[in-house]
């Protein structure tokens, strides 16, 4: 490892000047990527945990609906003005909810 972090003249400061970018590229990963991805799971979570029966729903494929039952993992999703057109799909693909006004 002692070699790794000297350079030719036997100093140590090429070595911590690797150490140092090492350490920049992690924390540049880690506030533009990995942070805002958990707050966008848990902001997804918490809509997903929130919805109930009659919510209007934007599907990830671009149809509106309102849902009809909600089980664990799955809903039931009618869409348009025809009731005979209900849906299961997975709650994961569900992008937006919106609630009914009282």
């Amino acid at each position: 490892m002692g070699i790794l972090l000297t350079d030719a003249a036997g100093g140590t400061g090429a070595g911590m000047i690797m150490v140092v970018y090492i350490v920049l590229i992690v924390g540049f990963i880690y506030f533009f990527m990995l942070r805002p991805q958990k707050k966008e799971q848990k902001k997804m979570s918490a809509m997903l945990s929130s919805l109930e029966i009659g919510d209007s729903i934007l599907t990830n494929s671009g149809f509106y609906g309102i849902v009809i039952d909600i089980t664990e993992d799955t809903v039931i999703v009618e869409f348009g003005n025809n009731k005979n057109c209900r849906i299961p799909m997975q709650k994961s693909a569900i992008s937006a909810v919106e609630k009914p006004e009282a």
